[in-house]
C-alpha cells in the first residue's frame, strides 16, 4: 500500500492529474537545468530529465516515500520546442505548429529512495492543432497562459481550445501520462487504490483507447 507521495514538480496541472490517484502527496519542485545535451535524442533527454528530478529532490530533502517526477516536450520537425522564453517566441511557436502535427514525448520517473530502486516509462502523443486565427492567437499569448507550457500551448485550454485531434495519451500532453505512472507504479510493487484510467477520463473528457494496452498484466 502507498501511504503517501512526493511530486517533483510545481505544475497545478501535474498536481491535479496525480490527486487522481488517490494517494496522498507532498509537492516539493525539483531544479535541474534542462538543457539538452549536444545530440541527445528527444526520447532520452525527457527520460533523462523525470529521472534527474527525482533525483534532484530525493538528495536534497532526504525522502523515505516514492517520489514521482516528469517532463514533457513537444517535437515538431525533430525540433525540441520547449517553454518559450517570452510572449514574442510563444507566438512564434503556436504560429509553426498552427494547423499541423506534432510529437508530444512524457517521460516519467518513479524513484524509491528506500530500495533505490527507479520506473521510468515513455508516453508518446501525436498531436494536430487546429488552424487557430491571428487574433485567436494573440488573445492566447497575452493572457500569459503559454509561457509555462513546452510548445506554447495548454491542450485543456477551454477558451483558446488549440488542439484538433490527439492520438495517444491526453493527460501526457497535459504534463503527466497517468497510465504510464500505475505502471511504473507497479514495478515497484505499488499499487494505487482508484480506477486510475476511469478517474483520468472523467476529468479530461477525453475517451481513452489506450488505457487496458498500457496496464495490462
Amino acid at each position: 500500500m502507498i501511504e503517501r507521495l512526493v511530486l517533483a514538480s510545481a505544475s497545478p496541472r501535474r498536481r491535479r492529474l496525480l490527486s487522481l490517484l488517490g494517494i496522498p502527496f507532498t509537492v516539493i519542485a525539483a531544479k535541474v537545468d534542462e538543457t539538452a545535451r549536444e545530440d541527445e535524442d528527444a526520447r532520452e533527454l525527457v527520460r533523462r530529465l523525470s529521472l534527474a528530478k527525482a533525483r534532484a529532490v530525493a538528495q536534497t530533502h532526504g525522502l523515505e516515500c516514492p517520489i514521482v517526477a516528469a517532463d514533457t516536450i513537444v517535437v515538431l520537425d525533430s525540433e525540441v520546442l520547449g517553454k518559450p522564453a517570452d510572449p514574442a517566441e510563444a507566438v512564434n511557436m503556436l504560429r509553426r505548429l498552427r494547423g499541423r502535427e506534432h510529437l508530444v514525448l512524457s517521460g516519467v520517473a518513479v524513484l524509491d529512495p528506500a530500495s533505490g530502486r527507479v520506473a521510468s516509462e515513455l508516453a508518446e502523443s501525436v498531436v494536430w492543432l487546429r488552424p487557430y486565427g491571428e487574433e485567436e492567437l494573440a488573445r492566447y499569448v497575452a493572457s500569459g497562459d503559454p509561457l509555462d507550457k513546452a510548445g506554447a500551448y495548454a491542450i485543456q485550454h477551454r477558451d483558446f481550445s488549440p488542439v484538433e485531434r490527439v492520438e495517444g495519451c491526453y493527460a501526457s500532453v497535459m504534463g503527466l501520462p497517468l497510465c504510464h505512472l500505475v505502471r511504473a507504479l507497479r514495478r515497484l510493487g505499488l499499487t494505487p487504490p482508484a480506477d486510475v484510467p476511469r478517474a483520468c477520463q472523467e476529468f479530461t473528457g477525453h475517451a481513452c483507447s489506450l488505457a487496458e494496452e498500457i496496464l495490462a498484466p
